[in-house]
């Protein structure tokens, strides 16, 4: 089974970094839903209104620190710090960043958490976040940036891949002990210190699916261009596991560093092993997955194919000339037909869900959510991501977006269904029955 490439509507930074540039609309929409992204520039392209920024900084004589990330980086390679702005070429293909000097602190380090996540679709979309992680720590103590210690990565980058090269860099075999500890441990070290472990949990979720709204959109669309003829809401055939680095700051807020799209599974201490084997295992029962999906899968889409090429769709065409009783029932059959084809979907996806509840594991479903106000919250930022991608798109695509069928529930799409038989028996001349409770 394929990997889905999650965000379409992103720079590709490296082989693993992901930035998102639809995110920038959805701040301007939505400000006070994206305040957990750090100021973020992407050069050459931004360059200019990178320098506004700095300027208006002087103006008002401030100085703030920016971390700086090559495009073509991987592993933290090439990142440094800056304070001087100004410096900077336009030329340059970078990721400038605004740093986030007031860090949580664990036993004097600064730390990030490597939150794992499952999608296991994107028609409709469905988001899991395992309920453990990694927490990967810098090597020195902190202290807050200054012209004399910029060039200490150790302390400022938390990155793995850096910190291992420190002579400080403390390998154990437990899990709260170490350079790299579980988030599962840290839960455990927040409801000591008698912090709010169920809120922290729930703005990791918020944070996660409000960044997976703004790219819905485009993967959707990216999706549908890979599965030519199939239908909408068809049963999926990619997964996607991504890696979210967040930092906390000092008030437990978590910001988003940036997303991984193949987050590594390399197991060099015991905990990567207990950690990665628990994401991977969880996501293969969850996801349910079988040998002969995949032939079966192929085997359809051939079948289908071999239907449009021929003509042999079920409906038989309208001829020309047709009195407007044949219209009339052609239309019904029409109808009825799409309401069978999206309840044998909505079926589907009851089924595949009692699937999921019984063996998420230490998944969690995070959208769409249990709460009802939650989700309304996160339909509507949806719908103003759809809003701004399908501006300009084409008609056909916006239609089937704006779909009400798209939305409802199996006992609708019966009612609708049973209206049609009775439509059908008026122009057939038959008499008509009462309906039923709805």
């Amino acid at each position: 089974m394929k990997q889905l490439i999650l965000f379409g509507v992103i720079l590709l930074c490296n082989k693993k970094r992901l930035l998102n540039f639809g995110t920038i609309r959805m701040i301007k929409c939505q400000p006070q839903e994206y305040t957990f992204i750090p100021r973020t520039w992407i050069f050459p392209a931004e360059y200019t209104q990178f320098q506004n920024y700095v300027k208006e900084l002087k103006k008002k004589r401030r100085q703030k620190t920016f971390i700086v990330k090559p495009a073509n980086g991987a592993m933290g390679h090439g990142i440094s710090l800056i304070r001087n702005g100004e410096k900077l070429q336009a030329q340059d293909h970078l990721i400038v960043q605004e740093y986030l000097d007031k860090p949580f602190l664990m036993e004097g380090y600064k730390f990030d958490l490597r939150v794992y996540i499952l999608v296991t679709s994107c028609d409709p979309l469905k988001v899991f976040l395992y309920h453990d992680g990694l927490v990967r720590m810098g090597t020195e103590k902190y202290h807050p940036p200054s012209d004399s210690n910029l060039s200490q990565l150790y302390m400022h980058l938390t990155n793995y891949s850096v910190n291992k090269h420190n002579e400080h860099f403390e390998r154990d075999e437990t899990e709260d002990k170490g350079s790299k500890r579980s988030i599962k441990w840290f839960t455990e070290f927040l409801e000591t210190n008698n912090l709010d472990v169920s809120k922290f949990w729930n703005d990791i979720s918020e944070l996660v699916v409000k960044t997976l709204i703004v790219a819905e959109p485009h993967v959707l669309h990216a999706y549908r261009m890979c599965r030519p003829g199939q239908a909408p809401g068809s049963d999926s055939v990619c997964f996607e596991v991504l890696g979210f680095d967040i930092l906390l700051d000092r008030k437990l807020k978590p910001w988003l560093l940036e997303i991984n799209r193949a987050p590594s599974f390399g197991t060099d201490q015991k905990i990567d092993y207990d950690v990665k084997k628990g994401v991977l295992l969880n996501a293969l029962k969850l996801l349910n997955i079988r040998t002969s999906d995949k032939r079966r899968n192929l085997a359809q889409q051939k079948a289908e194919a071999q239907k449009r090429l021929y003509g042999q769709g079920s409906m038989k065409r309208l001829l020309p000339g047709s009195s407007d009783w044949e219209k009339q029932r052609h239309s019904l059959e029409r109808r009825k037909e799409e309401l069978k084809e999206r309840l044998a979907q909505v079926r589907k996806q009851i089924s595949k869900e009692e699937h999921e509840n019984r063996h998420m594991g230490n998944y969690r479903r995070i959208y769409p959510p249990d709460d009802k106000s939650l989700l309304e919250k996160y339909e509507s930022l949806l719908a103003t991501a759809f809003q701004t991608f399908l501006a300009g798109r084409a008609a056909s695509l916006q239609r089937e977006m704006n779909n009400p069928l798209k939305r409802m529930k199996e006992e609708d799409i019966l009612d609708l269904l049973e209206q049609c038989e009775i439509d059908d028996e008026k122009l057939m001349g038959k008499c008509t029955r009462q309906r039923g409770p709805k």
